[in-house]
């Protein structure tokens, strides 16, 4: 499975782009809606096709649900994301979202779900959806069997208006360019010419799976990483950029939870 991702400015744009995605044939259990937030407002319906509009749970949780072969109705759960706040879920990647963040679900309707139906987590990308919850965007993922799948999906999302996953990880980084390369110019190294492989370090920092653990816990991991880019990039001096970077990104998301935690 593959996670085509989009990101939109507000809930009501991605309420009507999941209108469209099923009115277009794909399945309920294909699609998860993130938004953030402890709830979503009452009155913001996302309708199953153009004829009805039922809540957003009724919609597409009990789609969801009567195609995983799960009764109760939807799968819906809510969570307190470190770093972010309360985030809302519908669609059967929800809580495996929540908990790759960080989180346990806090409620999920619906019961256990089978490992199957959440292939194709995309866990290298939540830390953009996280950066998109602070500005208060809604996220939107559809599960697709293969890239030709995934193509026209891509585009539909674009249609109606949502930012691809790859360019909201670009803003995410020119909101923090500025700091970084002050920073990294006490070091007496050249960011520009250091940022790609700092920047790498930086990214693979946020990844949910090694990010909020002792550094002794993950250093392995890091050196890992590293010796992959050694061998995509042969003879290159990386080394010091990358670690700087893995560093840095360990302390800016240390940051988030420590500012989420005093407010």
């Amino acid at each position: 499975m593959q996670a085509v991702t989009g990101v939109f400015a507000s809930q009501a744009k991605a309420d009507h782009a999941i209108e469209t995605l099923l009115s277009n044939g794909v399945a309920a259990s294909k699609i998860t809606l993130l938004t953030p937030g402890s709830r979503r407002r009452q009155g913001d319906p996302i309708p199953v096709d153009a004829g009805e509009q039922p809540g957003i749970g009724k919609a597409i949780g009990a789609a969801i649900g009567a195609a995983g072969g799960i009764t109760g109705g939807s799968i819906l759960a809510a969570a307190l994301i470190p770093g972010v706040g309360p985030v809302t879920a519908v669609g059967l990647l929800g809580a495996a979202i929540f908990g790759a963040a960080g989180a346990g679900a806090g409620a999920v309707a619906g019961g256990a779900l089978e490992n199957s139906l959440t292939e194709g987590l995309p866990e290298d990308e939540i830390f953009v959806y996280e950066d998109a919850w602070r500005k208060g965007r809604t996220v939107v993922i559809v599960l697709a069997e293969d890239e030709d799948a995934a193509e026209p999906l891509r585009a539909l999302l674009k249609s109606e208006g949502a930012e691809t996953i790859d360019a909201a990880r670009h803003q995410w980084w020119i909101g923090l360019q500025s700091a970084e390369r002050e920073h990294y110019a006490a070091s007496g190294r050249d960011f520009a010419d250091d940022e790609e492989f700092f920047r790498r370090g930086f990214e693979d920092a946020q990844h949910a799976r090694t990010r909020c653990k002792e550094f002794d816990q993950i250093s392995a991991e890091m050196e890992s990483n590293l010796e992959d880019l050694r061998k995509q990039y042969p003879g290159v001096d990386l080394a010091e950029a990358y670690t700087r970077g893995y560093q840095r990104g360990r302390e800016y998301y240390q940051r988030l939870c420590d500012e989420r935690k005093a407010a």
